[in-house]
């Protein structure tokens, strides 16, 4: 008797959250992600919270987090996701390409770095490497971090700060008032000079200009350009 073998089951579509408190960032994402791979299912989130509620409710392969979002970084949901779905893939969004970030990123269990300004070709291949189980980074970003561990040194003096810390000190850096940064990561004005007091102690600075100088010698911001000289007459 010759048994008909039972028809193939169709693969089930790819689910991916994005997580990123600009509502223009996730349609965005959504849109290229979905018109690219038809077949792929595209969720949102705002904030930490909103994203902790969907990966308790839905069946995700992959979670597309920005580093830099209010209240909970997203190196801390990332901890945070790590413990409660550690077979969950996720695929870290940033706006920044120094090595530092994307080495807390994998340390904190990333499974890859992309930067914001990455063509859409370059995101989509990212998602395919790490969805496989594989990591990414770009390739510019690689051999950063190849550099960097070349080299024979002691640990930085800001990889003791935490996510937060690194955060604040990285938009003073850049020129940010107490009262920006307040209001950008949805934090005190006290809670703000708090962490500026931890980073300036720990650091062993002075002031904020050690500090401004100090990010720009250890690439926590990229450094300044100066202008062009005025030419006209």
């Amino acid at each position: 008797m010759t048994t008909t073998p039972a028809p193939s089951q169709p693969p089930s579509p790819m689910r991916i959250l994005v997580v990123d408190d600009h509502a223009v960032v996730r349609e965005g994402l959504k849109r290229m992600l979905e018109s690219t791979e038809p077949d792929w299912c595209v969720l949102e989130a705002a904030d930490a919270a909103s994203a902790l509620e969907v990966v308790r409710a839905e069946p995700l392969d992959l979670a597309i987090v920005d580093i830099a979002m209010p209240g909970i970084s997203g190196l801390d949901l990332l901890k945070r996701l790590r413990t409660l779905r550690p077979e969950l893939r996720v695929l870290m969004l940033s706006m920044y390409a120094e090595q530092q970030y994307a080495v807390r990123a994998f340390k904190s269990g990333a499974s890859g770095y992309v930067t914001k300004d990455s063509a859409p070709r370059e995101l989509v291949h990212a998602i395919h490497r790490v969805t496989a189980g594989g990591a990414y980074v770009s390739e510019s970003l690689a051999q950063s971090l190849a550099l960097g561990l070349g080299k024979a040194q002691s640990e930085a003096a800001h990889d003791q700060l935490s996510n937060r810390e690194l955060e604040v000190l990285r938009r003073l850096a850049a020129g940010e008032r107490p009262t920006e940064i307040a209001h950008s990561l949805h934090i005190s004005i006290k809670t703000v000079s708090t962490h500026k007091a931890r980073v300036l102690a720990r650091l062993g600075l002075p002031n904020t200009a050690a500090l401004i100088r100090y990010a720009i010698e250890h690439q926590l911001v990229p450094e300044p350009v100066a202008p062009a000289p005025d030419r006209a007459r």
